[in-house]
């Protein structure tokens, strides 16, 4: 297992399917600001919050030269579902191997109800320009943090 990416780290690179078609990597955000952001699963109540609340401040990432991206390890199909549902306008990120997951450090062990199992710790990574981990925010609580990301990527 490799060491968690920490604040400082150069970003791991990725290339995976996005939603519509094709895919998106690392150096297609090259000298802009990425919030790269890891949830669980397409149409689930704090993932759905957490997609909404960051399209609804998309104008003020683009106004501070930062794209945004979810990241989760549903099909592409899913986030065609979930793009459509709520009119999201920002790249949705197919993982279904758990590679970028796993390089992220957020497929971990959760335990619901006293059962153990894998999945998605819910994390955000704000990569400045030249590909540069600036801030990290693990296991996320959904209110407010698309707010309190856009306020850490204006002080940038």
């Amino acid at each position: 297992m490799s060491p968690l990416p920490q604040i400082g780290d150069p970003a791991p690179d990725f290339s995976l399917p996005r939603d519509g078609a094709g895919a998106l990597g690392l150096k297609d955000f090259g000298g802009k600001k990425l919030v790269l952001y890891f949830y669980p699963k397409d149409d689930t109540t704090g993932c759905t919050a957490e997609a909404k609340d960051f399209n609804a401040l998309l104008m003020e990432f683009a106004q501070a030269n930062a794209s945004v991206v979810g990241v989760s390890p549903d099909p592409v199909k899913a986030h065609d579902k979930f793009r459509d549902k709520y009119e999201l306008s920002f790249p949705l990120l197919s993982d279904e191997a758990k590679s970028m997951l796993e390089a992220y450090g957020v497929w971990v062990e959760k335990s619901m109800y006293g059962r153990k199992y894998m999945g998605v710790e819910r994390t955000t990574f704000l990569i400045d320009g030249q590909g540069k981990i600036v801030n990290i925010w693990r296991k996320v609580k959904t209110t407010g943090h698309a707010a309190a990301v856009l306020k850490a990527v204006q002080e940038m």
